[in-house]
């Protein structure tokens, strides 16, 4: 029986969340390296204590901002990884939702914390300077029914397909619009975010990742990845890297990412990182699988 670790993304950040971390010495250095690389202190902004010039939720030292939340998210779970490395423990399967797969990359052992790092942040800042469109999670919904407006309006993709019951759309603010006047659903959630993410609206950001990606070398994981863009199981660092380089104008394939946890004969997912989204769709979706969450100290009996 295998263990997979999942990873989140954005939209799992929350003020606090590095609560203790912050005090263990490598959580200290993690944060400080960071803090250097951006130029402010991501400690504090995890925390909530810098509250200066917070007049709207896009000013630089919020959590919420996309150059803050990805760095921040990075540093927190591979923090956790490599202490749970440390007491020994191992994954046969690694997976993560959007900015998840870059740590499931490190966890994998592709590439060092800095060179992680680096590369989050320049995500980061590419992802948020892509002015236009906007995301909207739907739930509740008949899914032949809005695969077919999607298919029929131009400017809108399934963007991240989560589970049989929610998805997110992204494209134009009008595409957005009459997709979802032309369904019916539970619900509709407009989502805070910059951009039109994992979409053609991404092309140019996409195409700037990609040439950073070019310059870095891709180990082989030691550990199979399930990429968003191809749920496979996969080592290869030359594949892994390439299908990364296609993630941000592709849609997130989670759903199908849950299924391959039975082929692959998992029977515990191990969310590592802050919140439980991801162990909430797997519980809906796949009720047999064990699962489990470590977002800090206390997860680890290390407090």
């Amino acid at each position: 029986m295998g263990i997979c670790w999942v990873f989140p993304g954005q939209g799992s950040q929350k003020l606090g969340m590095a609560a203790g971390l912050l005090d263990h010495p490598l959580g200290r250095d993690r944060f400080e390296m960071a803090s250097d690389l951006l130029g402010r202190n991501l400690g504090q902004i995890c925390s909530g204590s810098d509250q200066s010039n917070l007049d709207n939720a896009n000013e630089l030292n919020d959590l919420n901002n996309t150059r803050n939340t990805q760095p921040a998210l990075f540093v927190l779970e591979t923090l956790l990884i490599d202490l749970l490395y440390k007491q020994g423990k191992k994954a046969n399967l690694l997976a993560g939702h959007s900015l998840g797969e870059l740590v499931a990359l490190y966890a994998g052992g592709v590439f060092e914390f800095e060179t992680g790092l680096k590369l989050v942040i320049r995500r980061s800042e590419l992802m948020a300077a892509a002015g236009g469109g906007a995301m909207a999670a739907v739930m509740g919904f008949n899914r032949k029914e809005l695969e077919e407006a999607v298919a029929t309006t131009e400017g809108v993709v399934i963007a991240n397909d989560n589970s049989d019951a929610q998805v997110v759309l992204s494209g134009s603010k009008e595409a957005l619009a009459a997709v979802l006047a032309a369904v019916s659903c539970k619900r509709a959630v407009p989502l805070a975010v910059s951009g039109a993410f994992h979409s053609p609206f991404m092309a140019a950001p996409a195409a700037a990742f990609s040439a950073e990606l070019d310059a870095v070398p891709f180990r082989n994981s030691a550990v199979p990845i399930l990429s968003n863009t191809n749920p496979s199981p996969c080592s290869d660092g030359n594949s892994l890297k390439q299908r990364l380089q296609q993630q941000m104008t592709s849609g997130v394939r989670w759903r199908e990412t849950m299924l391959q946890f039975d082929v692959a004969g998992i029977h515990t997912v191990v969310e590592v990182g802050p919140g439980a989204v991801l162990s909430g769709l797997l519980k809906r979706s796949l009720p047999a699988l064990v699962t489990a969450q470590i977002s800090g100290l206390q997860d680890l009996g290390l407090n």
